[in-house]
């Protein structure tokens, strides 16, 4: 099956979801969820990945075009890893549905052959977007 779309979920130290959302943005993504959480890593897992779990959690829920997650993990990793301050992980999972979520919308140079073929709805689109890649 192929999915169109993905859910990252980034967990961050407390504080630190307004980063996440910045570098989220700057790869493509144009909003997220934020949940706040508690961690419950144990002794153990602080000194098996060398970090101080810190109980206080931001998760951010980011969903995004399929095109957009590797370019959206990797600046994540680089801006608010395990290495940083945020001591954040990421992880992408598939979405197989999605409602209320449009794709960007793309200029185009001639306006009239766009009103002939415009989707009438989300489900339209995508499959319209679908064939011309196809193509």
């Amino acid at each position: 099956m192929t999915y169109k779309h993905e859910v990252i979920f980034c967990i961050v130290n407390a504080g630190f979801s307004e980063a996440v959302m910045e570098c989220a943005r700057q790869a493509g993504a144009r909003g997220g969820t934020v949940m706040h959480a508690s961690g419950t890593a144990n002794a153990s897992a602080e000194k098996l990945f060398g970090i101080t779990v810190q109980p206080e959690k931001d998760v951010v829920m980011i969903l995004v075009e399929k095109n957009v997650r590797d370019a959206l993990l990797k600046a994540l990793y680089s801006f608010v890893g395990v290495k940083t301050a945020a001591q954040g992980i990421a992880f992408a999972l598939p979405v197989d549905g999605v409602a209320g979520f449009a794709p960007k919308p793309q200029q185009s140079e001639n306006k009239a052959s766009d009103a002939k073929t415009e989707p009438r709805s989300e489900q339209q689109a995508a499959e319209q977007k679908e064939e011309q890649k196809e193509k």
